[in-house]
């Protein structure tokens, strides 16, 4: 369990805590806010073919639910029905699964940044920066001058469960899928994106550092942006 916490750490929290050092060095004024939205920008775009080609998969699924309705009528047998949407997934090239792909994608990336919030701002932990970043000798977590981003904050906590809201929203735009082999994981995945979700971020995040709160705010906005350009590309082909 160690060696798999030291893998995690040197493989995606200590790169990250370097970036987040590195842009605080490099935004005027050493601002952690602003560091932590520039920084959360740039993993959006570097993550930006996957989240696209999941979203796409996703929304393909809803287009397709008036077919999965026929397949499902057509075979009434359980395991026939089953190998039917199997054959029915892999022609159009889509995945039951597709809908919480785009939240096991920020899974990793959430876990590290809660690391790097919790003990990052230790002044010690700046002895784990690379050679080549600027030690700044301490980290001012102060957002604007009005947010402490190492102490919980409420409304960010609100935030964060609200733009999660609207980002399931605009995502499931379409009745859930019928009940069936894929559709009932499919449907149940759903409903927790709507509402059970933007709970739990709430919950989380009521009590954790702020930081976390203010990058999932991003991350989630960032992701209506681009649900809205997919939406958007599917209506144009109707």
């Amino acid at each position: 369990m160690e060696l798999i916490i030291s893998i995690f750490n040197e493989a995606l929290a200590r790169p990250l805590f370097n970036l987040l050092v590195f842009t605080y060095n490099t935004v005027p004024g050493h601002d952690f806010g602003i560091a932590i939205i520039l920084v959360t920008v740039f993993l959006r775009v570097l993550l930006y073919p996957l989240s696209d080609k999941a979203l796409k998969s996703q929304k393909a699924l809803q287009e397709l639910q008036p077919k999965i309705k026929e397949v499902q009528k057509k075979f009434k047998n359980k395991e026939e029905q089953a190998r039917a949407m199997m054959e029915f997934y892999k022609e159009h090239k889509v995945s039951p699964f597709s809908g919480c792909l785009p939240l096991l994608i920020q899974l990793p990336i959430l876990i590290a940044l809660y690391r790097v919030f919790l003990t990052g701002l230790d002044p010690n932990s700046l002895s784990s920066l690379y050679p080549f970043i600027q030690n700044p000798g301490s980290l001012n977590p102060m957002f604007m001058g009005l947010v402490n981003l190492a102490q919980p904050s409420h409304v960010l906590a609100v935030l964060a469960g609200l733009s999660q809201f609207l980002q399931a929203k605009t995502a499931f735009t379409q009745p859930s899928m019928p009940a069936g082999p894929g559709g009932d994981f499919s449907k149940s995945m759903q409903q927790s994106m709507i509402y059970m979700m933007p709970l739990f971020m709430i919950f989380i995040a009521w009590k954790l550092p702020a930081g976390l709160g203010l990058y999932w705010v991003i991350t989630m906005l960032f992701s209506f942006g681009q649900q809205i350009m997919v939406n958007r590309s599917f209506s144009k082909k109707v």
